[in-house]
């Protein structure tokens, strides 16, 4: 064997998941096989899992396997990429399994500082992140914003130190997988986000890899029903997490799940003022909104409790007192204002686009529901961003 031969001692599984995607699957594919097949140095298997498609997708896979020496296609009468995901992996005799989207929006040179440190046995996880200093990243200020909020939903929320969640570019060792797997529950979207969360709460070792990424302007994915569902499985896992029943027998490096140092005083402080700042806000609304419409009124009802609401919560949620920062944090707090402008203001506008003219409880209703969102996105910058020294400081004792 020759110094530049290909070391092909073990085998990596790479599961494409598919639904209704035969317009693209067969140069996908073709490209994937044709760039691991030319300089990947271990041997591979590309797994086609169709999730249950009604147009020809199925057929497609079936002739590429028939075609393409390393890859096999497997059909699902379900949809659901976490169920894919799940059967793959649970049957698969590799070394490391993989996923990535079919569109390659991931560039291909970052598959092997992916699968590497797992091959090696470094680490037990690897995840692409788009959110690194080094990753270039084109994308829509649409995907940008909720992936960037998700995120830090994610870090805020579980304390959690993985930077992308929701990049569909992972890998892990098969070991690993078939351990957690009995105990992540979802088997849509988030079902890849509830595996991190739980290898990192049973202390397994998470390789993050900088990529670069290119967004499909044809993505299929449904980016507001993807958010309702990972909010409700961010909600099963706090559950899970509260119950001491988010726990696998891993390795010894396990920790104990808990709430984020310090935020068991401050959240209730935090929902405290957030109900305040809410009738506040509601209550000036009301006043204003004959003069002014109902776009204006929202406008500065917002402004004014806005500002009250961040003095409040540097006071007595954060401990912050004196005036040193005090601007600084007020303009660092107006994220906070113009997240929550923009959905109250959307929930308003679409309110009057379908209804010519929604009564007074209605509206309140809507904006209601949009600050519940907000709120949640207040706090995280607020205590991961605005006031994290003073959170170290202060309230982490409290």
């Amino acid at each position: 064997m020759s110094l530049t031969t290909p070391i092909r001692t073990r085998i990596v599984d790479v599961v494409v998941p598919v639904y209704n995607e035969a317009h693209v699957l067969a140069a996908s594919v073709r490209r994937l096989h044709a760039y691991l097949l030319g300089g990947f140095p271990y041997a591979f298997r590309i797994v086609i899992a169709d999730n249950a498609s009604t147009d020809p997708t199925w057929q497609v896979a079936r002739e590429l396997a028939r075609e393409l020496p390393h890859v096999r296609a497997i059909h699902l009468d379900r949809k659901g990429r976490g169920r894919a995901l799940r059967k793959v992996w649970a049957e698969s005799d590799a070394d490391v399994v993989a996923y990535m989207d079919v569109d390659l929006s991931t560039d291909l040179d970052a598959f092997l500082p992916l699968v590497a440190p797992l091959v090696s046995g470094h680490s037990d996880l690897a995840i692409g992140t788009r959110l690194a200093r080094s990753a270039e990243v084109e994308r829509g200020p649409r995907r940008e914003v909720v992936s960037r909020s998700y995120n830090l939903l994610l870090r805020g929320v579980f304390a959690a130190r993985f930077s992308d969640a929701q990049c569909g570019f992972k890998a892990v060792r098969t070991v690993v997988a078939q351990a957690l797997l009995p105990h992540v529950h979802d088997e849509e979207w988030f079902f890849d986000t509830e595996l991190l969360l739980l290898a990192e709460r049973n202390g397994l070792r998470i390789h993050e890899v900088p990529v670069d990424w290119v967004d499909d302007p044809d993505s299929r994915v449904d980016v507001l029903r993807t958010a309702l569902d990972d909010l409700r499985g961010m909600a099963r896992v706090a559950r899970r997490i509260a119950a001491g029943t988010f726990r696998v027998p891993v390795p010894p490096r396990v920790r104990t799940a808990r709430l984020p140092v310090g935020m068991r005083a401050q959240l209730p402080r935090f929902a405290a003022i957030g109900v305040l700042s809410t009738l506040a806000h509601l209550l000036l609304y009301v006043l204003l909104r004959d003069g002014m419409g109902a776009l204006a009124a929202n406008a500065l009802a917002l402004t004014v409790t806005t500002i009250a609401n961040t003095a409040a919560n540097r006071r007595f949620t954060f401990g912050v007192r004196g005036r040193s920062g005090l601007w600084r944090h007020q303009a660092q707090g107006g994220l906070a204002f113009v997240v929550g402008l923009g959905l109250s203001s959307a929930t308003l506008a679409g309110l009057h686009a379908a209804v010519a003219a929604p009564s007074r409880p209605v509206e309140l209703g809507a904006l209601v529901g949009a600050g519940v969102l907000a709120t949640i996105v207040r706090f995280l910058l607020l205590r991961v961003w605005v006031f994290r020294a003073a959170g170290v400081a202060a309230g982490e004792c409290a």
